[in-house]
């Protein structure tokens, strides 16, 4: 008899021997004379293999013991399969690993933190810029783990030292240009494989800009309707007009951060609660309708211009606004002056770097706003 012999002793056979000799004691073949059994083993110890002799006197008992076998879930003897991917796949490793301090800050500081309905959120974020950056890799370590980009632009040269998600090979060196939406999706991944993460190259149509695709706008709509949370992170005051229109009537919760040289901007758009009251837009304050704001400018002028750390706190802001937002129990339609177990809920926070002082004033939706009102709604098809 041969047998496949998993045992690493020079001289001693593996368990599964006994079973064989077990089987073949039933065999009158096997019994009476000695039966010569051959160890073998494979890999590295097959030098290690070895033959011997054992005299088997026939089976005494109808029922001789085995092993080997559990009773599986059926209640039968068989093979019983362990899943071992949580503990040997290094993508579910690195899974575990990066939810380990969210976990922590349950256990031990805020006992009644949802982490699930942060998990579960899918958010679209609108730029893939210094914000996009910032707000995507501040949503992975909440443990955010469907983000989608939309951008129209691609890496330069001047990006990656602003811009966490992009290094120089990302930048157009002769070999064609990436667009940010694409590269910033493979950066998450890199970041964390288990990621659900997608880039559209998308245009975003604005008012007063020739718009050379009308149909990006009912692109912009089903992206918006198949997410939770909106984040408007694009450079321009008018960019931010139809994903402020389309958030507001998919009631959606919406987030918009917005820069100045050593000023921001971190404002929540309003949702209405049961009791009717809603919280202003980022365009509800505003005296003039939405239009090109960059027809005037030079091409130095048309791009943001801001102090490096205040893109990192903006978009920091925004994301830990988000999260308190999803730990009170009405959501985007909480006021401001109510908190959550993470404590205060502002409408708005505005940050001066200049004197690193913070305000955050609170205003209730314009009943003409151009972006959130009912008078909106009028006009739509």
């Amino acid at each position: 008899l041969c047998f496949l012999d998993p045992s690493s002793e020079d001289d001693h056979p593996g368990w599964p021997l006994r079973n064989l000799l077990a089987l073949a004691s039933n065999y009158e073949c096997c019994t009476g004379s000695p039966l010569k059994i051959m160890s073998l083993r494979i890999g590295k110890a097959f030098k290690k293999s070895f033959t011997f002799t054992v005299k088997l006197e026939g089976c005494r008992e109808p029922e001789t013991r085995w092993i080997g076998w559990e009773k599986n879930q059926r209640g039968k003897y068989g093979p019983r399969c362990v899943n071992l991917r949580n503990d040997m796949d290094p993508v579910k490793l690195a899974e575990s690993s990066a939810d380990l301090n969210l976990k922590l800050m349950k256990w031990r500081l805020v006992p009644d933190l949802n982490l699930e309905v942060i998990r579960n959120q899918k958010c679209l974020l609108l730029g893939a810029g210094t914000l996009g950056c910032s707000v995507a890799r501040s949503l992975l370590a909440w443990g955010v783990r469907n983000i989608t980009f939309v951008d129209s632009g691609n890496v330069s040269l001047s990006n990656p030292v602003r811009q966490s998600l992009f290094n120089n090979e990302d930048c157009d060196l002769g070999h064609g240009t990436k667009m940010k939406a694409k590269i910033a999706t493979e950066a998450l991944k890199k970041i964390l494989p288990s990621v659900t993460s997608n880039g559209v190259v998308l245009e975003i149509p604005m008012p007063g800009h020739i718009t050379s695709n009308v149909h990006n706008a009912d692109i912009l709509h089903d992206l918006i309707a198949s997410h939770d949370v909106v984040f408007m992170l694009t450079d321009t005051r008018e960019s931010r007009w139809l994903p402020t229109l389309q958030a507001a009537s998919l009631k959606k919760i919406a987030i918009t951060a917005a820069l100045g040289f050593d000023t921001y901007l971190v404002l929540r758009h309003g949702l209405e609660n049961s009791s009717g009251f809603k919280l202003g837009c980022y365009f509800c304050n505003d005296v003039t309708a939405p239009g090109n704001s960059l027809v005037d400018r030079t091409l130095d002028q048309q791009c943001t211009v801001t102090r490096p750390g205040v893109s990192y706190i903006a978009g920091a802001t925004a994301v830990e606004l988000m999260v308190s937002i999803l730990q009170h129990p009405q959501g985007g339609a909480s006021k401001p002056e109510e908190e959550s177990i993470l404590g205060n809920l502002p409408h708005s926070v505005r940050g001066f770097l200049s004197s690193f002082t913070q305000v955050m004033p609170s205003t209730p939706a314009f009943s003409q706003c151009v972006a959130c009102s009912q008078v909106v709604s009028t006009y739509q098809l």
